[in-house]
């Protein structure tokens, strides 16, 4: 079965194409008719099943658009699944024209999310202890609510929002339509559901088993602006191997391709919007082996059935944690042990690999993002690559133009060049990293004058970066006491950027600087 088969709007269906998403999991083929029928469903089954989806489609064809009221209310448990399902609905709706989305909970700004519903919002996300804080302040009015959602039900009860959910229940029309999600159908659910539910019908999803077991699954904690360095060193450890790198949208996989081959990465892509002849010709090659490694949307890989995969990278976490099963699945062939790395951008992310793990019964290992330096080394190949692909194809004429114009300064085409690419590589290697993704090698410069000499930590930076030329953002702490400054730049950098500060005047005064013992 395909979502077209379920008839929704062409605009809701292009949503779900744009991320992926052609055929539904089961809970949402069993309960998605059952709720367009405007029937009360207690859907029973466990994180990473899809459920978002299976309610979150319906009510959007719930809501008139005409209307700028509340029409569906989503309670969740915790701030993150709010802001979590938000963002799903939006993605589904987001062809929809006139329909509005918002989460209000605890954390942020409440003026904020006051201005967000008095611009009108037909759909509302949030934790019960904000929405009562809404409902007492008359900032949320829930008179036109026609679909009422308790999503992770059993996780509300466990965390003391009964009386709240209660509460709010009974401030939406006895005419509602009432959907409760859970993983656990524990007592206090099927009380809560006799008393606020008309005749559910209960559908529940038996647990499947995953096996993965012969597959090394590894995540790396990393920042967004460094997974391209981490990507280039996986592909450097496994060149000559096959590999599929898993992107959630269409345009992440054309942007990540893009990027793979200006890095003189030989890749392609492989997505929905591409033509047949297109696809097909792209399968062929990484079947064949003439490619080594295929970017693809889960809906276009589904198309690949090669046993000699040897490592699939995640780049995105899936949607759906049925699809992480499918994409590893992919290695780890014919009695051979297969590798996966997983990038997670934050602490969202490392809540979806808990998720995971839940799901899948399995470990995945983290792994301690590249040090600095080897990442530095990695940002200096990728360039390296990348300025051979455009000599390849040849240099734009402005920038032929600023050479001559240095050349007639006279300056060295050696010198030009080494400063081009100096001006490229060093902001890239002094992107801060994530305190979690481990510390980088330092050397601590010392310098001979302090705050008793009116020095700031501003005057130390400039001085770096103009004598040194050394970017200021690579610089990192400062520590001002009276007569001494202290400032830190990365290891890799020091025994080519301490020379230069010798001589070295700020402020009309002479300065020693050394590194530390």
């Amino acid at each position: 079965m395909n979502f077209s088969d379920l008839n929704f709007s062409n605009d809701m269906l292009k949503g779900l194409e744009a991320i992926g998403f052609s055929e539904p999991t089961d809970v949402q083929a069993k309960t998605i008719p059952l709720i367009r029928e405007g029937i009360d469903v207690i859907g029973h089954s466990k994180t990473g099943t899809g459920k978002t989806a299976a309610f979150g489609l319906p009510a959007i064809e719930k809501v008139d658009v005409q209307n700028k009221n509340v029409q569906v209310l989503v309670l969740c448990p915790t701030r993150e699944l709010a802001m979590q399902v938000c963002e799903e609905i939006r993605k589904f709706s987001r062809f929809v024209r006139g329909l509005r989305t918002a989460a209000v909970y605890g954390g942020q700004s409440i003026e904020r999310q006051i201005s967000a519903l008095e611009k009108g919002v037909q759909i509302v996300i949030g934790t019960p202890g904000r929405v009562i804080d809404h409902l007492n302040r008359k900032t949320l009015d829930l008179q036109d609510v026609k679909m009422v959602i308790l999503d992770e039900a059993d996780e509300m009860l466990d965390m003391g929002f009964r009386d709240d959910m209660e509460s709010i229940l009974r401030k939406t029309p006895r005419t509602r339509q009432t959907l409760l999600f859970s993983a656990t159908m524990s007592p206090d659910i099927l009380r809560l559901t006799k008393r606020y539910q008309k005749s559910p019908e209960h559908i529940q999803i038996a647990a499947k088993e995953k096996t993965v077991n012969e597959i090394t699954q590894l995540c790396y904690p990393v920042p967004k602006n460094r997974k391209n360095d981490v990507l280039y060193l996986i592909l450097k450890e496994w060149e000559d191997s096959l590999v599929i790198i898993f992107c959630n949208t269409k345009k992440q996989v054309d942007d990540l391709t893009d990027s793979l081959k200006e890095m003189g990465v030989r890749a392609e892509g492989i997505h929905g919007d591409m033509k047949q002849a297109e696809r097909s010709y792209v399968l062929t090659a990484f079947k064949t082996g003439k490619i080594k490694i295929l970017v693809a949307t889960d809906v276009a890989a589904r198309g690949i059935d090669v046993d000699g995969i040897d490592v699939v990278v995640n780049y995105d976490i899936p949607q759906d944690l049925e699809f992480y099963v499918h994409r590893i699945g992919r290695t780890g062939r014919a009695g051979k042990t297969g590798y996966s790395y997983t990038f997670a951008e934050g602490r969202d992310d490392m809540r979806k690999i808990h998720d995971i793990e839940r799901f899948t019964k399995a470990k995945i290992k983290k792994v301690d993002m590249p040090d600095e330096e080897q990442l530095a080394f990695a940002t200096i190949e990728r360039t390296e690559e990348e300025i051979r692909e455009i000599l390849r194809v040849g240099a734009r004429k402005e920038f032929s133009d600023m050479v001559e114009k240095f050349k007639g300064e006279g300056y060295y085409l050696e010198e030009i060049a080494s400063a081009m690419a100096q001006k490229i590589v060093l902001p890239q290697m002094g992107k801060k990293k994530s305190r979690k993704s481990g510390a980088s090698k330092t050397t601590t410069l010392v310098f001979n004058i302090g705050s008793g000499m009116d020095i700031n930590a501003g005057h130390i930076v400039a001085a770096i970066a103009r004598n040194g030329g050394l970017p200021g953002e690579v610089v990192g702490k400062i520590s001002v006491a009276e007569n001494e400054t202290k400032a830190e730049i990365p290891t890799l950098f020091a025994a080519d950027v301490l020379p230069k500060l010798q001589n070295l005047r700020i402020r009309g005064k002479r300065v020693t600087v050394t590194a530390a013992e």
